[in-house]
């Protein structure tokens, strides 16, 4: 196998699929689906996120978390780090790897997610690079509305690629675009990847995908038809964004993983321990999650007709 087929996904999970969810798992329940997710290979998890409590309830418990977190070998772990309060939060657990900074492409998008103007954000993402990197930590920047804006319709390629340059001058290498309403489409998707990599040749992109009209996964596959490497993925399918009307569920990681692997790329992951840790996930949450993998993997052990 070419290290030209090798996909990277990204769990995000424990971080942006629970802070949608209705029902706050404790930190205990949240330990036991990071178990689950131990023996599935993943080797990069968003595990959590240092927004302040009361913006993000479901993951108030972020170092109480990081106490009792065990890392498989290899794993590097990430959490969202969106200012200098969070910064100095995130400094003091060791844990996590690379800090992430999240901003939008649309305006009235980041005034309602962050209640700041991209430029703002932009000023936040130059506070938190610094201290990553008094930390020494990697970073990564995840830019929402790539594609469309619940609110202002379609996402100006030329405002994304904007946004993405900036960061990029900022020091932030490593790049993720969000599809946050999930109504992008793969030609979309082929326009905006060739955009960034013409601006940003020496950047590491990535993509990440909502399901809401079920086009995730034909985006993912148009995604790596141009070279993408790295897609974000949330067990079972769980999440969502709390501040987009409209959003469903992230793309599920076992769906990326069966799909991708279908398509003559290498994941790396066990197929078998990700459906398990998808049910995990579907009972601790306690609702049914819209991942289509784990309920052939649930057949196959049933001995159905």
């Amino acid at each position: 196998m070419s290290p030209t087929q090798e996909i990277t996904l990204r769990e995000v999970g424990l971080r942006d699929g629970l802070q949608a969810e209705e029902r706050v798992l404790s930190t205990a329940e949240k330990l036991s689906l990071l178990r689950a997710l131990a023996p599935t290979g993943l080797r990069r998890l968003e595990v959590t996120s240092f927004v302040h409590p009361k913006a993000i309830p479901q993951l108030a418990d972020a170092e109480a978390f990081l106490a009792g977190a065990e890392k498989s070998p290899g794993q590097i772990w990430s959490a969202l780090v969106p200012n200098g309060r969070g910064s100095e939060r995130a400094a003091l657990a060791p844990a996590i790897d690379e800090w992430t900074f999240f901003l939008s492409a649309s305006e009235l998008h980041n005034q309602a997610n962050v209640r700041m103007s991209v430029e703002d954000s932009l000023k936040a993402a130059v506070q938190v690079a610094e201290a990553a990197a008094g930390a020494g930590r990697s970073i990564s920047g995840v830019v929402a509305t790539s594609f469309v804006c619940p609110y202002a319709g379609p996402t100006p390629v030329e405002d994304v690629v904007r946004v993405a340059r900036r960061l990029y001058e900022i020091g932030y290498r490593r790049l993720l675009f969000g599809d946050t309403i999930g109504a992008a489409s793969p030609s979309m998707v082929r326009r905006l990847v060739r955009a960034l990599q013409d601006a940003l040749p020496q950047a590491e992109l990535g993509l990440h995908f909502h399901n809401t009209r079920g086009q995730a996964p034909a985006n993912a596959l148009a995604g790596a038809g141009e070279g993408i490497r790295l897609f974000d993925g949330s067990i079972g399918g769980m999440g969502g964004c709390p501040y987009a009307p409209g959003a469903t569920g992230n793309v599920a990681t076992e769906d990326l993983a069966w799909l991708f692997e279908a398509e003559g790329y290498r994941t790396g992951l066990d197929l078998a321990a990700m459906a398990a840790a998808a049910r995990t996930a579907e009972g601790l949450v306690g609702r049914t999650l819209p991942g289509a993998v784990m309920r052939t993997f649930e057949e196959a052990s049933c001995g159905g007709d």
